[in-house]
């Protein structure tokens, strides 16, 4: 069953046991007239393990789309199309899902707080900025300048003040609540398994050197994120499925990946990229007939592997115990 979790009168989540209070930011940027995340929680949080989808938003602002000179669907080409619907059963298999609403156009959350490109901003940008990172040079930043196709997002250069306004009201309190939920699971286990839930363009995989089509990539990093054994059991479960998987290549995992994944301190972090082309439409962006029995293999995988996972950790449960 899908739930929202509990809010207290300075709305802020309430853990079961009344304990620990996770902050539910519902501030928002001006500009938008949505809430920017959500967190979908389990009846029962039995599974030590938070799953996280920051580029499935899918909520327009109009204002966003006055200021773009690109047409609603072209913007959508940086989504991550519905992932959070393949990935929501986590919810059932008592784990919770921290899904974007705000789109990945307005705002990219898996990025540095403050890679800013600028080229996209009237006057000097401060010292703080990382304005040199390769994600930057392709327009790709926490404000992107370019959807994913490469096409130019704004008609002029934006305020600083707006982009600014945006990572105080949307992106911090996102990684606030992730950082929240992931100490959450440690604080209850002693470890946590951080899931960061992604889709790929069937054309990222063009150049992957690999003996036939690649349906998932797994990241962690080389190994730096998370350990072996759980990136392995999800493998192992995935190609029971049919599914072709390959590690790292051609994402080995991202910003959230790198800031959340530390194995020697129990906290595990493995970012799951999902070919589109297994159940969208890629040129209309609508779900094909393979959307079903995709989000119904997912489940299956998911509730399986959450079960072995809650398995591998138990000793660091015990020892929080």
């Amino acid at each position: 069953m899908v739930k929202q979790l509990p809010v207290d009168s300075r709305n802020c989540l309430v853990n079961s046991g009344g304990r620990q209070r996770l902050c539910r930011i519902r501030e928002m940027a001006t500009s938008i007239s949505v809430t920017p995340f959500e967190i979908l929680a389990p009846a029962s949080w039995s599974a030590p393990a938070v799953f996280n989808s920051p580029h499935s938003g899918r909520t327009y602002d109009q204002a966003f789309v006055s200021q773009s000179r690109l047409t609603p669907t072209a913007l959508r080409k940086s989504e991550d199309c519905y992932v959070d619907e393949l990935f929501m059963a986590c919810v059932g298999h008592g784990a919770p899902l921290l899904r974007a609403h705000v789109p990945r156009s307005f705002v990219d959350l898996n990025r540095e707080p403050y890679e800013l490109d600028p080229r996209m901003f009237q006057g000097e940008l401060p010292g703080y900025v990382n304005s040199t990172s390769p994600r930057v040079a392709g327009g790709l930043g926490t404000i992107p300048r370019v959807v994913a196709e490469g096409e130019e997002i704004y008609r002029g250069r934006l305020n600083l003040a707006e982009a600014l306004n945006r990572i105080e009201r949307i992106y911090l309190p996102y990684h606030r609540t992730l950082a929240a939920l992931l100490d959450e699971v440690m604080g209850k286990n002693g470890a946590a398994l951080l899931v960061d839930c992604h889709s790929m363009p069937s054309s990222a995989l063009a150049h992957l050197k690999a003996p036939g089509p690649v349906d998932i990539v797994l990241g962690d990093r080389f190994g730096a994120s998370c350990d072996e054994e759980i990136t392995g059991a999800f493998e192992a479960l995935l190609v029971a499925e049919g599914l072709r998987v390959v590690r790292n290549k051609p994402y080995a995992g991202g910003f959230i990946t790198h800031t959340h994944g530390a194995p020697g301190r129990g906290r595990h972090a493995l970012q799951v990229e999902i070919n589109r082309g297994l159940y969208l439409d890629e040129a209309t962006l609508e779900r094909t007939e393979g959307f079903e029995a995709l989000r119904q293999t997912m489940s299956k995988v998911i509730g399986h592997w959450l079960d072995d996972v809650e398995g591998r950790l138990a000793p660091q449960r015990l020892a929080a115990e």
